[in-house]
């Protein structure tokens, strides 16, 4: 008995569970933290607080301190508590082996089998329940009588005496099963929301999903197709470089075995023109005349032999250098060919697809998420009533248009008994005249 006295003071007396994270009140009285700022919670509107065992009231939210003592009491305690099997009460009274219970005795504190339970007492403060392994919290801990009422201003379980002494009147109070219904009514309304909420995010995360691998796809399908094309971009430019590079080195080769035979046929010349020299100056030197006059092979010593010197002027007037026209028009004609190859790939190869604008769409038009389907219903949507909508036709503007080019599209109109398609200008006079069709 002792250590079941010693249990009951291990449990708050407002969720009449073991205490979780226990805190003092300055009058001495101890809850779990997150009781005691829930019933503080709802006091904050009276502008009073008080605590609720004792009842002492204080004007200022009173100070939560923690009780290091009484938890290392509360860890102690409950680590040399025997484990249970989970889910399973067993009898009071079969201390010998467990027996399942069948019943629990508020009164008794006790839990009954069916062999204890014909010979308990039939008598009406014996309240009798579904077993249960914590009785205590279901019996007041200041007056030790049933709970049978649920105060929402306290937010705690209350029994008669406690709804009679004052100390919730005026509070709303309500028995305990009708309270419990309002609130699972009002659990399962938010439960409907949310499962309304979870699929609408569902879908419309399917939808994005289905987008993201589709602009996946696109994107992959482009990255290859441009991949392709520079691959072959630098396969012709590398062969118009080797073919211009060709000619170039092919011209300057050329132009250099010129400049070396002019060279050499200048050099032999210059031999000659230099052994005339020296027998003229030699002559010139000499004192005797008849030894200049009678000199062999001097008759020809001033002849100017014209043309000796033919190739080098020829270079020297027409420069002797490159052909730069010639390789130029190679490469700008090379490159032009390549452009004239790639401007049919780098093309748009579809326009991008049509899709709706709701701030033009008249209320009785429903619009898919993705904006590319399109249905007319009885039932108004409720679009955004901007300057651009529709009021009096069932029509509807997309969102992109086309400034130039000519452009084709299909139109799915599978079971549909009446049907329009029709284009317009940007500069449409108003959103409510009939678009031509």
């Amino acid at each position: 008995m002792a250590a079941a006295d010693l249990r009951k003071e291990l449990d708050c007396s407002i969720c009449l569970n073991v205490y979780t994270d226990p805190v003092m009140l300055k009058c001495g009285h101890n809850f779990c933290q997150v009781c005691i700022d829930r019933v503080l919670d709802s006091q904050e509107a009276s502008g009073r607080y008080s605590c609720p065992e004792c009842r002492e009231e204080s004007r200022e939210r009173p100070a939560l301190y923690r009780n290091i003592g009484f938890r290392n009491i509360l860890k102690n305690f409950l680590s040399t508590e025997p484990e249970q099997e989970e889910g399973k009460v067993f009898c009071t009274h079969c201390v010998d082996s467990p027996v399942l219970a069948v019943k629990s005795c508020l009164l008794c504190e006790a839990s009954l089998c069916d062999k204890h339970l014909r010979v308990h007492s039939k008598s009406p403060e014996h309240v009798l329940c579904d077993p249960t392994s914590s009785l205590e919290s279901r019996k007041c801990p200041i007056h030790k009588k049933t709970l049978e009422y649920y105060c929402h201003l306290d937010a705690a379980c209350i029994c008669l005496a406690c709804r009679l002494d004052g100390a919730h009147r005026g509070h709303q109070v309500e028995m305990l099963e009708e309270a419990s219904n309002k609130k699972k009514n009002q659990l399962r309304n938010f439960e409907q929301k949310l499962t309304a909420k979870i699929k609408d995010i569902k879908k419309r995360a399917q939808n994005l999903q289905k987008r993201q691998r589709k602009a996946q796809e696109k994107a992959d399908g482009e990255t290859e197709r441009v991949t392709d094309l520079f691959r072959d971009l630098r396969t012709q430019l590398d062969d118009l470089e080797r073919r211009v590079l060709g000619d170039i080195t092919k011209q300057a080769e050329q132009v250099s075995n010129a400049f070396d035979d002019t060279i050499r046929q200048l050099e032999v010349e210059q031999d000659k023109l230099s052994r005339k020299k020296r027998l003229i100056e030699e002559l010139c030197n000499m004192t005797d005349p008849l030894t200049v006059l009678q000199e062999p092979g001097t008759g020809d010593l001033c002849d100017t032999e014209e043309g000796d010197n033919e190739g080098g002027e020829r270079l020297d007037k027409h420069g002797g250098d490159l052909n730069v026209a010639d390789f130029q028009r190679t490469l700008y004609t090379g490159l032009s060919d390549i452009m004239s190859g790639v401007k049919k790939p780098i093309s748009i190869q579809e326009s991008a697809g049509i899709l709706l604008d709701v701030n033009t769409s008249n209320n009785h038009l429903h619009i898919s998420d993705d904006r590319k389907t399109i249905s007319w219903t009885p039932v108004d949507q409720n679009h955004p009533g901007t300057a651009e909508k529709f009021m009096h036709h069932p029509q509807v503007l997309s969102s992109n248009s086309f400034s130039s080019g000519v452009h084709c599209w299909e139109v799915d109109v599978r079971g549909a008994l009446y049907w329009k398609v029709g284009v317009c200008y940007p500069s449409i006079a108003s959103p409510g005249q009939v678009i031509g069709h």
